[in-house]
């Protein structure tokens, strides 16, 4: 935790709209249901976006190397990969270096999906309704919140 004496006298919020973690959590929800939308088409989850537009990035990555990318542990993303392979999207083969680890490729028709994702951040943008400058500067205090409550768990 960061040092007590920067926090002294401060009363934090006691309201629900006083508290940031509710302005977060909605803010989620709201984008969950616009990428609902978004994604519907390509009928994927966000989750199963996220794992994709890792792919598109950089195809051939371990299960450890997606799990580290996306903040998520082994358990949450072995069944979503499970879905995306039988969907056709991703093949999960072993490693031939390293029996332990499981590479995740993109199939053809993962390939294919990204030319029919295309749209989906333009979109994302037009409904969030901001400037470009705006929206960057959120995305960079978002990261740096999420550092520091990361490191505050450690």
């Amino acid at each position: 935790m960061s040092e007590k004496s920067s926090t002294e006298g401060l009363q934090p919020p006691r309201t629900l709209d006083g508290q940031l973690c509710f302005a977060l959590y909605s803010a989620n929800l709201a984008m969950g249901k616009v990428y609902r939308q978004l994604l519907a088409k390509l009928d994927l989850t966000y989750p199963q976006y996220l794992v994709m537009l890792v792919l598109w990035e950089r195809d051939g990555v371990t299960v450890s190397e997606l799990g580290d990318r996306l903040f998520l542990d082994s358990a949450t993303l072995t069944p979503l990969l499970k879905r995306l392979q039988a969907a056709g999207l991703v093949a999960r083969n072993r490693s031939t270096s390293d029996e332990r680890q499981v590479i995740v490729t993109l199939t053809d028709e993962g390939r294919a999906l990204q030319a029919k994702a295309a749209d989906v951040p333009v979109d994302l943008f037009c409904a969030m309704s901001c400037d470009i400058e705006t929206l960057g500067s959120l995305k960079q205090q978002l990261e740096m919140l999420r550092g520091n409550l990361a490191d505050s768990t450690k």
